[in-house]
């Protein structure tokens, strides 16, 4: 018999009944030990699966598999047989057989564990991410690590299976004024001077393109020093990142939407979760996602349509709604319908739920027994009540909620209100991934605070008219009704990609700054290199970039951003597993050129 490697000559995920009958050797670390009656049973896990050992009081390896303990790392030899009749394990694909051990090796001891490996505990996040090697181990979390390796190495396979080619940009980069707070890096060579992380490859691709290299992906690393969100991890996420030349809106869907779809189905079979994923993506402009759905990033599986009802109360005898659409003419009055939500218990549900949230109610009317109910349908009257019904399609045993003032104030309660009711009334289709395209966003809005125009999305976006449409909007108003060429990819009420059509030119690019208040000096100062590489032929361009991290969640049904990333922070952006941020040597910061002065203590 060939000798055998000194630590394994199969994993153990690797023995099926073919090869009972084989002296075997592997090593993993013990799953658990259960003692059945003087017979011990060791699970031997490795990243590959589980195999079931067996020592009994005859075998040589008897006395070392009484020692053994959950999480030491063992080597074991002996000969695969078959497990007894109805001792099979079918949720185990080596649970057709079992390793008779001949002898076992401790390789290294496991000190008593801080958190549980086996099973699904609910344990502290903290202690859990101080010590993530070991919860790496637990099935759930390796298997979703593993799933999204794989999603990434689909998503590659896919860009360039269509002609793209993979580019590493740069991660020191100059830092950017616009968007998210900078990681700023300092150099050591050049005293005060600094370099960032990229918040994104944004401007390095779009140098490519101007480079001529046509068609550019990248899952790429992106750097951002902001407060932590539910969404999102504190400090770093990546993303597939795509950069196209010479293309227009409609060929970027074309190319990109098979990818995701593609990603979507493959995974979802694989999972076992087995849903629907849609073919021929609608296309949403933004305006009417806001006043069908109340956001920008829809769940479609939610069948709720909002409409405008405002003319049904306009003069009516509800003073309230009336009064407000007389005195200022951007009111307006959004109906919610609810399927099934016609019970009076229903609708104080959810308006005591519009009072948590900080709304002084949610006003309704519920149609039962030929009447429009609550107080709302008898301040409006039965003819007014019953052209809503009609409008909204509505029957015996459903309601109607209402919200008024102006959209651009309550569409997003609008939306909640219009999720929650999907929630309670169990409208939510749990069986697809319903995938659209949000089109048409805005190219400006209105900064409240300083009381002035900003870009809403992507300031190096392409203004639908192009520089004529710049030119043309004479007052803010006007210009707040350009459009861009920007959208976003949505799919069960979240956003996963964001793109544009980039705006090439650098006149337009000029131009759409200074609108926003920054001078032709401040665009070639803060994008110096993009706007040079402008001056010399820069072929139409765009692109998008989609979040690896939402993509993954979503295909693994994960709940927490952590579930799905190897060695995440905490939320308030701390390192536990290696210590970091930490304090660095003072000659670390006298090369830097740097000295720490700590922040003033405020006086109580």
């Amino acid at each position: 018999m060939a000798e055998l490697h000194r630590y394994r000559s199969h994993t153990c995920g690797a023995l099926r009944a073919s090869d009972i009958g084989n002296t075997v050797r592997l090593s993993g670390w013990v799953h658990r030990v259960r003692d059945h009656g003087g017979v011990l049973f060791i699970d031997l896990r490795d990243h590959y699966g589980i195999t079931q050992v067996v020592a009994d009081p005859d075998s040589p390896a008897f006395k070392n598999a009484e020692a053994v303990r959950s999480e030491w790392v063992i080597r074991i030899d002996g000969t695969v047989r078959k497990r007894p009749d109805g001792t099979t394990n079918a949720d185990l694909p080596t649970g057709e057989i079992e390793l008779f051990a001949t002898e076992i090796e401790v390789l290294s001891q496991a000190k008593e564990l801080p958190v549980p490996v086996f099973g699904e505990p609910d344990y502290p996040e903290d202690l859990r991410l101080q010590y993530r090697f070991l919860d790496l181990r637990r099935e759930t979390l390796h298997r979703n690590i593993m799933q999204r390796m794989a999603i990434i190495a689909s998503l590659r396979k896919r860009m360039t299976e269509g002609g793209f080619f993979e580019f590493s940009t740069p991660i020191l980069t100059a830092s950017s004024p616009e968007g998210a707070r900078d990681f700023l890096v300092p150099s050591r060579i050049h005293a005060g001077k600094f370099y960032a992380l990229p918040q994104a490859p944004q401007q390095y691709k779009q140098l490519l393109m101007v480079s001529g290299f046509d068609r550019y992906f990248q899952i790429a690393p992106c750097f951002r020093d902001e407060d932590p969100r539910a969404d999102r991890l504190p400090g770093e996420f990546y993303q597939l990142d795509v950069e196209m030349s010479f293309v227009t809106q409609d060929d970027v869907f074309n190319e990109m939407e098979p990818v995701i779809t593609g990603v979507f189905e493959e995974f979802s079979a694989i999972t076992g979760s087995e849903k629907s994923v849609t073919n021929g993506w609608p296309r949403i402009p933004y305006s009417e996602a806001i006043a069908k759905y109340g956001s920008d990033k829809p769940d479609l599986r939610n069948p709720i349509e909002m409409q405008d009802v405002t003319e049904h109360f306009r003069g009516s005898g509800f003073k309230i709604f009336a009064g407000m659409i007389d005195k200022d003419p951007k009111v307006r009055v959004w109906a919610i319908p609810a399927p099934g939500g016609g019970s009076r218990a229903f609708c104080d549900r959810m308006n005591s739920w519009a009072q948590g949230e900080g709304q002084p109610g949610l006003a309704y009317i519920f149609f039962r027994e030929g009447e429009a109910a609550g107080p709302v349908g008898k301040n409006l009257g039965p003819e007014r009540a019953d052209a809503i019904r009609e409008q909204m399609g509505l029957k015996e045993g459903d309601a109607v909620f209402f919200t008024a003032g102006n959209p651009a104030r309550f569409h997003r309660f609008a939306g909640d209100a219009r999720t929650r009711i999907g929630e309670e009334l169990k409208l939510i289709d749990e069986s697809k991934f319903a995938l659209a395209w949000i089109v048409d966003f805005p190219f400006y809005e209105w900064n409240d605070d300083d009381k002035k125009i900003d870009f809403s999305h992507n300031p190096f976006s392409m203004p639908q008219g192009g520089l004529e449409a710049l030119e043309g909007a004479a007052s803010d108003d006007e210009r707040l009704n350009i459009k861009a060429y920007q959208y976003d990819i949505v799919c069960n009420g979240f956003e996963i990609a964001s793109g544009s059509i980039r705006n090439h030119r650098p006149d337009t690019m000029v131009k759409a700054f200074e609108i926003t208040g920054l001078t032709q000096a401040d665009v070639e100062a803060r994008f110096g290199g993009l706007y040079r590489a402008f001056q010399y032929g820069a072929p139409p361009h765009g692109g998008m970039a989609a979040g690896i991290d939402r993509i993954v969640m979503l295909l693994v049904g994960a709940k927490n951003l952590r579930e799905i990333s190897l060695f995440p922070m905490n939320q308030q952006a701390n390192d536990l597993l290696m210590g970091a941020p930490s304090d660095v040597a003072p000659k670390q910061l006298r090369e830097l050129h740097i000295r720490v002065v700590a922040p003033e203590k405020q006086q109580s």
